[in-house]
């Protein structure tokens, strides 16, 4: 007999519905890069709890250590991407620490101000303004501190683009990183548990075939 006031969820629909919302969750702290905020290494750390609350030898389904591992190195990568596209720029046309400083800054507000204003256009809007706005905060950061730094117009532009450059390239390879990363979450979180967990088929003698 059925027990139609038995509400036991299956732990596989438990884990697929935490795993929506890991994946909900991971798009949120991609999106949060470029704001210059660690999405990236959020993802890891959603990742590494997800693993530690919801093994996938118990749930039947999902991601070990490994994959979180491997959501490391990427997110790694992104940091060297963004670090390389700072280096060759601002710092490559010898910008001062308070350029430096206020080109972090400057970014900052910028993609904040950017999103708002792309707001009106669902989804993308948001997304390519605040890179935008990045990028122009940047240069405008970069900018004053020359002016603070008492250097001249030429080398101000200079320093200026550079930091515009360095960051939109820095972003856009982060943000890339971070596609790679959600994409191998979405991925690995519904997968099912290694074949070798599973029970194995008993064999059947030819004996007992024959009967």
């Amino acid at each position: 007999m059925i027990d139609v006031f038995d509400f036991t969820l299956d732990p596989a629909w438990i884990q697929i519905g935490w795993g929506v919302a890991l994946v909900l969750a991971a798009l949120c702290c991609w999106f949060a890069n470029v704001f210059t905020l660690p999405g990236n290494w959020l993802i890891v750390g959603l990742a590494a709890l997800f693993t530690y609350l919801l093994p996938p030898a118990e749930y039947g389904r999902g991601f070990g250590w490994i994959t979180v591992g491997v959501l490391a190195l990427i997110a790694v990568l992104g940091e060297v991407i963004e670090f390389a596209a700072g280096a060759a720029g601002a710092a490559k046309h010898g910008a001062s620490r308070r350029a430096m400083l206020l080109s972090i800054v400057g970014a900052a507000v910028g993609s904040i101000t950017g999103a708002a204003i792309g707001i009106p256009v669902p989804i993308i809007g948001p997304l390519v303004a605040a890179v935008g706005g990045g990028a122009a905060g940047a240069f405008g950061g970069a900018y004053l501190g020359e002016i603070w730094k008492g250097k001249q117009h030429p080398e101000r532009t200079a320093v200026s683009t550079g930091a515009l450059i360095g960051r939109l390239f820095g972003t856009v390879g982060k943000l890339s990183a971070g596609a790679a990363m959600v994409a191998v979450l979405a991925v690995m979180t519904f997968m099912p548990a290694d074949v070798k967990t599973l029970p194995k088929a008993v064999p059947v003698d030819a004996e007992s075939q024959a009967r």
